[in-house]
């Protein structure tokens, strides 16, 4: 016998013009109404009625959430901007090769072509590729409704899986990544090469000054509840030697910091290890060792 299909519930569908428009009708609406820009998490899971909505609203009209500019205090990127977009940008390429890195792992190019930077952030997967680079780079992210604006460091956004402090009436309008000097890198670990979620996702940044790393910012994706910042390596590595030996022994530290779990990609256990092997990876490239 063939599967029953059952048609989705009936629902309204609004395309704005403006982000006005926008902020008006999450304000009237909250949590009964969903956001539509790329649609590759949305769609996908309304088919399958993981997400109910009242209200879709398509963002896809709205003009001026799609920029990548450098601005005297850093980098901004629109929250509707395309992943393929961001990967190609010179001014990504320049000011952020860790996410640029990150990107090129993601999905698939259909995907990238659809998928935004707001959205990658938005759904909160613990295994959000985009989130690691991003926080090493010190990102902000910019929230509004009708009610104003508020900036909220991108390691106080994710609360949980699936889960952030946006308010139903709040849109992720922009990602701000400051002016600094030094280093970064992304790598991950997938069950394939292409086209996958990751297993385990670092990225790191570093400034080295005179052979020493004068500051460290380290991430890692799909090993806890959210994403997390290594702050212990962070501080272990602080003002030490650019050296085999010190990277080595920080990455240890990463064991005791992360939250893996078991699921149908990856023990509990190969995450550990593979967490503590691509920490040391990625410091090492930062490094100049790599």
């Amino acid at each position: 016998m063939e599967a029953e299909v059952r048609p989705l519930a009936k629902m309204d569908f609004v395309a704005p013009s403006s982000l006005k428009e926008v902020l008006s009708l999450l304000e009237k609406h909250g949590n009964k109404a969903k956001l539509l820009a790329g649609g590759t998490d949305l769609i996908p899971k309304m088919k399958k009625r993981a997400i109910m909505a009242d209200l879709v609203i398509d963002l896809n009209r709205i003009s001026g959430l799609s920029q990548i500019e450098v601005r005297n205090d850093g980098l901004h990127i629109g929250g509707l901007t395309r992943l393929a977009e961001i990967k190609e940008s010179p001014l990504v390429k320049e000011k952020a090769p860790a996410l640029v890195q990150a990107i090129s792992l993601m999905a698939s190019p259909p995907i990238r072509n659809r998928a935004t930077m707001a959205g990658n952030l938005g759904t909160a997967s613990p295994a959000a590729d985009t989130a690691p680079p991003l926080l090493v780079l010190d990102a902000s992210v910019k929230l509004e409704s009708a009610r104003g604006e508020r900036i909220i460091p991108l390691s106080e956004f994710f609360t949980g899986p699936q889960s952030t402090v946006r308010r139903p009436d709040e849109i992720l309008t922009e990602v701000f990544l400051p002016v600094q000097d030094g280093s970064s890198a992304f790598l991950k670990l997938g069950r394939r090469k292409a086209f996958t979620l990751s297993v385990v996702s670092v990225a790191a940044f570093a400034r080295i000054r005179r052979g020493k790393f004068e500051e460290v910012r380290l991430a890692l994706g799909a090993v806890a509840p959210t994403p997390i910042r290594g702050r212990r390596v962070e501080e272990n590595l602080k003002g030490k030697e650019v050296n085999e030996q010190n990277i080595a022994q920080a990455a240890e530290i990463i064991k005791g910091e992360i939250k893996p779990i078991a699921d149908v990609r990856a023990s509990e256990e190969y995450r550990r290890e593979m967490s503590l092997i691509f920490t040391r990876r990625v410091l090492e490239q930062i490094g100049g060792r790599g």
